[in-house]
């Protein structure tokens, strides 16, 4: 990369092929993970979705402890554990414990959408005990609480007229960079008022990422912990030898984020040439609707991928940007390997 590119991170949802299982999917990931940190990625952070057929980063503490155990670099990192899902104290606890095993390594970044639908929405917060109804609206409060319980001198909690120490660990000398995601006003306002890190999901939403990162930087308030803004954003990113190629390999995960905006069935991820049998019956309305996403994304060959990620950077004043890989494979692909995925990370580390 030349000395004007933007540092590189990798986000991953570990998706399932049609040819996958998970375990499949996780050793996938596991190879993808080291090559992002062979070839000088800053970060690596994993989703949190639930009961969804092609994503298996279902909870990302325990990837994030798989993969910094198969790394040796990298930072690890979560984008993001959904905070309302978990009680607070639960995620500390988590999160504590992997920095004290990876210290130095671990990214915390919390958001607060369900990541799920809304059955499997009450299950995680209601079919064992879970956490209360308004864990939404009371999400600031959350925030606070881990913050808190991850310090190394711990919170005092008040119970029955007493003061008791509450630590999510024993004795920790370091604790995670702590992040708040969003896709939305919502999270670049409590991240400014907080004075905390803010990265905005660009791979998501791709609308009003300039309005988010202005918002954020032009109402921050210092901490102690963070002095000025800091922020990054994501993209979704196919790069191939050539742009032909890249454009056949995003097909699939272009299929799939139409079925999510139009209230389709979500199935295991196309392989290209299933996804190619299915385009030839794609109504002209859902094709525009495609086309329109794939602007927002980077694909193509490695030299224009990596100027128009420098551009990317450079419009949005930005000097990392976290790349989520989701180029599709080829029919007789070794399901425990993406190599179309590794590859486009080779390219834009060139």
């Amino acid at each position: 990369m030349t000395d004007h590119s933007p540092a590189l991170s990798v986000l991953d949802l570990v998706p399932v092929r049609s040819d996958q299982a998970t375990t499949d999917a996780l050793r996938a990931s596991t190879s993808l993970a080291r090559a992002a940190d062979r070839l000088g990625f800053r970060r690596y952070w994993v989703a949190e979705h639930h009961n969804m057929a092609a994503v298996a980063a279902t909870n990302p503490p325990v990837l994030i402890g798989v993969l910094a155990a198969a790394t040796e670099r990298i930072r690890l990192g979560s984008g993001g554990v959904m905070l309302p899902n978990h009680a607070p104290l639960v995620v500390a606890e988590q999160f504590a414990l992997l920095e004290a095993a990876f210290p130095g390594r671990i990214d915390l970044g919390i958001g607060r959408a369900p990541g799920t639908d809304p059955v499997t929405s009450w299950a995680l917060r209601h079919g064992a005990g879970g956490v209360s109804d308004e864990a939404v609206t009371r999400f600031p409060e959350y925030v606070d609480n881990v913050l808190a319980m991850m310090d190394t001198a711990g919170v005092g909690i008040s119970v029955q007229g007493r003061t008791h120490a509450l630590r999510a660990t024993p004795a920790a000398t370091s604790v995670p960079a702590i992040w708040l995601l969003g896709s939305s006003d919502y999270s670049a306002r409590l991240a400014a008022e907080k004075g905390m890190p803010y990265v905005f999901a660009h791979h998501f939403s791709g609308q009003g990422t300039a309005e988010a990162l202005e918002l954020y930087r032009s109402t921050f308030r210092p901490s102690p912990e963070l002095a000025e803004p800091r922020t990054f954003l994501t993209v979704n990113a196919v790069v191939a030898d050539d742009a032909a190629e890249a454009r056949r390999l995003a097909l699939p995960q272009l299929q799939m984020m139409l079925a999510l905006r139009t209230g389709q069935p979500l199935g295991p991820g196309r392989l290209v040439e299933e996804a190619e049998k299915l385009q030839a019956e794609m109504p002209p309305a859902h094709q525009q609707l495609m086309d329109s996403m794939a602007e927002r994304w980077i694909i193509g060959g490695p030299e224009e991928s990596r100027s128009r990620l420098a551009g990317l950077a450079a419009t949005y004043g930005v000097d990392e940007v976290m790349v989520a890989p989701v180029a599709a494979a080829y029919v007789g692909t070794e399901p425990t390997a993406s190599p179309t995925r590794e590859r486009t990370l080779e390219l834009l580390a060139a």
